[in-house]
């Protein structure tokens, strides 16, 4: 079982940058592909990121790429976000999800066993 918690959400300007983190229990989690979802209010939840467990591939939004990273330190457990030139649009609540499966479709809320609770961003204009 890995449980997972999101922190280093807030308020910020527009433009401005923002760190999330995602930190696991349980060695496990290592070996697992990870990712961000994010959902606006009375929006569906969508993909933002995603890393492999051996950190060979990353995957973004088309509407978050080239502002965010998505990162890992699996001697740490945790994942991470650094969200940089932040839009408005970018208001959200913020998950992680963790997926044992290999080979998924790393864009797939479906894919992924384990969420987090959220952290939620907002940016002003």
């Amino acid at each position: 079982q890995v449980q997972l918690v999101e922190s280093g959400g807030g308020l910020v300007q527009a433009g401005g940058s923002l760190r999330l983190a995602c930190a696991a229990s349980g060695r496990t989690f290592r070996s697992y592909a990870a990712a961000w979802f994010r959902q606006a209010p009375g929006k569906e939840r969508e993909f933002v990121a995603a890393i492999t467990w051996s950190v060979t591939n990353t995957y973004y939004a088309d509407s978050v790429k080239g502002r965010f990273t998505v990162s890992r330190d699996n001697a740490k457990n945790t994942m991470y976000l650094q969200m940089n030139s932040l839009k408005p649009e970018d208001t959200a609540v913020y998950y992680c999800a963790a997926a044992r499966a290999r080979g998924l479709q790393p864009t797939m809320a479906y894919e992924y066993d384990y969420w987090g609770q959220g952290t939620q961003v907002t940016v002003s204009s």
